[in-house]
């Protein structure tokens, strides 16, 4: 079932209980009003009205209220209600099986290297107490390795945050090299960004003083970067009204905020994903496909389990594709070390298995599949990716 399907039942059990809510205090405010007014007549009365007065304002606000019949008008809003709470339920449970276990694998884990990828987890999310504390009961205290630099992070974003670009700019003064290997520009956007800070508060002087020293090196590779910065000297004090006014957007502090985590975390021969945080949002992509496999597979009684492949297709999107992989034209199984990717001489390329299938198990020249061209399995090289 889709997603749209879950949704449209989610919008309509919201918009029942935003009907029902809103009903419930129109029928609140007739009641009270009806109080009120009653309060207010016994209240105007209290020194002069009799016994027999009072009671006949009590009798009248029991017929109004009894006209307004709250339980009724409540009721109806509320069996609405009931009713789509009660089929968004039985959708959910359609779209998503609360039993995950068939998806598992019985597979052995390097606890120590789960610890560390947990604790790395927590140090990347800036949560630096719940990491020691993690690291401490684990008794992983090899860790905390990684934790003093996470830190240093931390503090140059939260300094960025507060529009100070001093810790950052020290930062990357230091790892200048390491950068340019990169062929990161980091440095010369973040000077730019301090330039522009600098103009904001109208001070020519200190700005052209500021290009003088810090971003006069980058002049030889960046000249139209830096002869745009220099025009927007002239601008001085109304550069939101000039033809650089983009240089005031705020997205270029959250972009290089960005791009700090990231050469960081390069850096340190770390990836800017959080390999836990990939882990389980893959595996939450992919879960669907395992469970209806389980499924199916149960139905055949053959266990998946023991397969070293899945013998379906697991499409995760791109964001999931961090190397190249190869699914062979003819046998659809995607290369492994068993079954590594083979180049024909013809420039078509084949898995192994499928390869030794067309050529009777290497006892004869075969036929490309796909053009005239005949070859041995000793004519196919092994491709590496």
């Amino acid at each position: 079932m889709e997603l749209g399907t879950i949704k449209d039942a989610f919008d309509r059990v919201s918009k029942k209980q935003k009907l029902s809510s809103s009903k419930t205090q129109e029928v609140i405010d007739q009641v009270g009003r009806e109080l009120k007014h009653a309060l207010a007549k016994m209240q105007s009365t209290h020194d002069t009205a009799s016994p027999i007065d009072q009671k006949s304002i009590l009798t009248e606000l029991n017929t109004k209220l009894n006209e307004i019949n709250p339980t009724n008008q409540l009721e109806g809003s509320q069996r609405e209600l009931n009713v789509a709470l009660s089929k968004y339920a039985k959708v959910l449970e359609k779209s998503f099986n609360p039993d995950i276990s068939k998806a598992y694998r019985n597979v052995d884990f390097d606890i120590h290297t789960v610890n560390q990828i947990i604790a790395l987890h927590f140090y990347r999310q800036g949560l630096f107490d719940l990491g020691e504390c993690f690291v401490t009961e684990a008794k992983e205290s090899e860790s905390t390795a990684l934790k003093s630099q996470f830190l240093e992070m931390y503090q140059i974003l939260e300094a960025m945050k507060c529009k100070n670009l001093e810790p950052a700019l020290k930062w990357t003064a230091t790892h200048r090299d390491q950068l340019l290997q990169n062929s990161s520009t980091l440095e010369l956007e973040l000077h730019r960004l301090q330039f522009v800070e600098i103009l904001q508060k109208g001070s020519r002087n200190e700005a052209l003083n500021y290009v003088r020293t810090y971003l006069a090196p980058f002049a030889s590779t960046h000249m139209t970067e830096i002869q745009k910065l220099m025009a927007c000297l002239l601008w001085i004090g109304r550069l939101d009204d000039s033809p650089y006014a983009e240089f005031l957007s705020p997205t270029h502090w959250e972009r290089l905020a960005e791009e700090v985590a990231r050469q960081f975390c390069s850096l340190l021969g770390q990836s800017y994903e959080s390999p836990l945080s990939v882990a389980i949002a893959a595996g939450f992509q992919g879960l669907p496909t395992l469970l209806k496999l389980a499924n199916v597979m149960a139905a055949k009684k053959q266990e998946w389990l023991a397969m070293k492949q899945l013998p379906v297709p697991m499409d995760l999107g791109k964001e999931f594709e961090f190397h190249s992989i190869f699914v062979c034209p003819v046998s659809r199984d995607q290369g492994s070390e068993e079954n590594p990717p083979m180049l024909m001489p013809c420039g078509h390329v084949l898995c192994k298995q499928s390869i030794v299938k067309l050529s009777k198990s290497g006892t004869r020249s075969f036929k490309c599949p796909y053009c005239p061209l005949e070859t041995t399995v000793s004519q196919c090289r092994q491709l590496y990716f």
